[in-house]
């Protein structure tokens, strides 16, 4: 088996940071460039769920616009929308649940975890 690419590592990386720094306009031209949109670092974790756990809604929406899968869940099982719930990022819980997120997939799923933290706003928006 051959070892990564050095560039292709640094390029990953770089990605990732835009992920979870909120860099829309960087990673969604990294994407348009062909970096696929369902990426995943050594963790399992998505480009979509390291944007949404950090909170930022543009590239959250960046991604969700370049068809990234909102309920593709990470090694623990844990997707998007429940990272968001978790976090209380109120812009990107509606967000993810407007691109498509489902609210009952993953382990906890996001309605698991607003009913661990008694968030029942959004419990309502689940049933909406």
């Amino acid at each position: 088996m051959a070892e990564p690419d050095e560039k292709l590592l640094e390029v990953a990386q770089a990605v990732f940071d835009m992920a979870r720094s909120g860099d829309a306009s960087r990673l969604g031209a990294y994407v348009d460039a062909g970096v696929p949109v369902d990426l995943t670092n050594e963790k399992g974790d998505t480009l979509i769920m390291l944007a949404a756990y950090h909170g930022h809604t543009a590239a959250v929406t960046a991604l969700l616009d370049r068809g990234a899968d909102p309920n593709r869940p990470n090694d623990r099982g844990q997707t998007p929308l429940a990272g968001a719930v978790f976090k209380g990022e109120d812009t990107v819980v509606r967000a993810l649940l407007d691109g498509g997120a489902d609210p009952k997939a993953g382990v906890p799923s996001a309605v698991d975890t607003a009913g661990m933290f008694g968030n029942t706003k959004y419990l309502e928006w689940f049933t909406d």
